[in-house]
């Protein structure tokens, strides 16, 4: 299958491979329902334009055509997997790195200025649950808002590109059928991609909150000097091992390369903290 969407077929094969997500198959009449969904009325797909597109995906080694039902192949499962982050936005990296990220720098930060001003277990507390709270609050507001407004520019500039290919299809009545089903998908996307952003905010505020949360708990409940020892230890598997590992296996870059970039990254916003807390 070409990434390309040059024709009605191929905008059938994203509406197939984004339904048959799963490994489980799926009836073509149900199919054939849910292609329906997408049009909402505003253009008739037939029964032979569907049955065209799924050959074409089995000959492409995408999906197994039965006689009733289809189901998607290992490679159809692993292309579908790509469409749906592309266009759904359902794979949360960004998220989790950032509240690793933010909710470690805080815990760090929080411990370190606790030992360093030597305060109390109750002022400890206040002054953490203060912080983590507001990190996790506005980690949440930037990746609602932000994250909504940068994701539908994404999808309009694709649907953008996408309908530049069909406008150069010969049949001015396939055209039109391409054109209008790909715009009832995009709509459809939007929505699910509201959806995907408020999972993504809530995602990115719990991680925060937890990243910061457990080595400042380890810190006020432990006996000193313990307690310091390990909240640090706690951070530093948290950024060195999990994050770390996260991240390198979403980009396969060297795990060393990526630990280096993190800690340098993490002692940078951590020690500037510090010193412009210090300085207030």
């Amino acid at each position: 299958m070409s990434f390309e969407i040059q024709e009605l077929s191929d905008v059938i094969k994203v509406v197939v491979l984004l339904n048959l997500r799963k490994k489980e198959g799926m009836r073509k009449t149900l199919l054939k329902k849910r292609l329906d969904k997408v049009c909402a009325g505003r253009v008739c797909i037939k029964m032979s334009d569907m049955e065209k597109a799924l050959r074409e995906m089995a000959s492409e080694g995408l999906i197994i055509n039965g006689e009733d039902t289809v189901q998607l192949t290992p490679q159809g499962l692993k292309l579908g997997k790509e469409w749906e982050s592309l266009l759904l936005k359902k794979d949360p990296i960004i998220e989790v790195v950032a509240g690793l990220v933010d909710g470690s720098i805080t815990g760090l930060v929080v411990v370190l200025s606790a030992f360093i001003a030597n305060l109390t277990a109750k002022t400890a507390a206040f002054a953490a649950l203060l912080t983590l709270t507001a990190v996790a609050i506005t980690n949440f507001s930037s990746f609602l808002l932000g994250g909504i407004t940068e994701d539908l520019a994404d999808i309009i500039t694709l649907q953008n590109l996408m309908n530049f290919s069909l406008s150069d299809i010969p049949n001015r009545k396939e055209r039109d059928k391409s054109l209008t089903l790909l715009k009832s998908l995009f709509t459809l996307l939007q929505r699910e991609v509201n959806r995907a952003n408020l999972f993504a905010a809530l995602t990115c505020s719990t991680t925060t909150f937890l990243a910061g949360s457990i080595p400042i708990i380890a810190y006020l409940a432990l006996p000193e000097p313990f307690n310091a020892l390990v909240a640090l230890g706690i951070v530093g598997a948290v950024v060195g091992v999990f994050l770390v590992r996260y991240r390198s296996k979403k980009t396969r870059v060297n795990w060393k390369i990526i630990l280096l970039e993190t800690i340098v990254i993490v002692a940078i916003a951590a020690l500037a903290s510090l010193l412009l807390g210090g300085m207030a």
